[in-house]
């Protein structure tokens, strides 16, 4: 009897099929392969966030494979179209905010916490040249009855609210959503002004002056914006 053939993960005897992918162990080599491709994907999406901030959605695919430093072929076998790129841009984006919000509660003042994230969603907005900014807006503007992809963004965001709410420093009459579509606005008008990012930088200012019952000390909404900064790059 000839020995059985090994298909795609199934035994072939002349009699049945026989499942034995549940007990195959992969090996180091397969491993490493995995690991490879993480890394690729990885490398992808932060080129595409830098290609991206420049030349918005319509950047050279071929550019991003190149400052990812790896082929073309490797970027659409992870992302097989533009929008399966941008959309893992942005969820990705939607993710660290999260995070960030989640990490700034456990470790800022309320009033730090707050402004600081407010900042880093003033610098996701910018992204892809406004169309980040574009896309929450849309998402906020949404009535169905399944909750937004930035929804665990938006509560995260909504805890820093009440926060800085609860310790008298913002006035208890904003919401997280009237935050956002003012952050987010601010990036839509200021894409394609020469002084830009001064421009949204002031803007951001006056919003947080408004929105806030204390006044921020000196120095203390500069500290958060750099926070914010750094907190964007990575």
């Amino acid at each position: 009897m000839d020995p059985p053939l090994l298909y795609g993960g199934y035994l072939r005897f002349a009699r049945g099929i026989w499942d034995v992918t549940t007990n195959a162990v992969p090996d180091t080599t397969t491993r490493v392969q995995r690991a490879d491709a993480r890394r690729n994907a990885a490398l992808v999406l932060e080129a595409a966030r830098a290609v991206l901030a420049t030349d918005g959605p319509d950047a050279s695919l071929e550019e991003i494979a190149r400052q990812a430093g790896v082929g073309i072929g490797t970027l659409y076998r992870h992302y097989p179209n533009r929008q399966a790129l941008l959309s893992a841009v942005f969820r990705e984006d939607l993710d660290r905010a999260r995070a960030r919000a989640d990490e700034l509660g456990r470790s800022a003042t309320p009033i730090d916490g707050f402004t600081t994230w407010m900042h880093d969603q003033l610098a996701m907005a910018s992204g892809c040249r406004g169309v980040a900014a574009s896309v929450i807006i849309s998402m906020l503007d949404e009535d169905d009855d399944e909750p937004p992809m930035c929804e665990a963004m938006r509560a995260s965001g909504a805890v820093l609210l009440e926060r800085a709410q609860a310790s008298g420093d913002v006035r208890a009459d904003v919401t997280i959503d009237d935050l956002l579509r003012m952050v987010n606005a601010i990036a839509i008008a200021t894409e394609d002004a020469p002084d830009g990012a001064d421009q949204a930088e002031r803007m951001f200012a006056l919003v947080m002056d408004g929105v806030c019952v204390r006044p921020v000390p000196a120095g203390r909404s500069q500290r958060s914006a750099r926070a914010g900064r750094k907190a964007s790059v990575r």
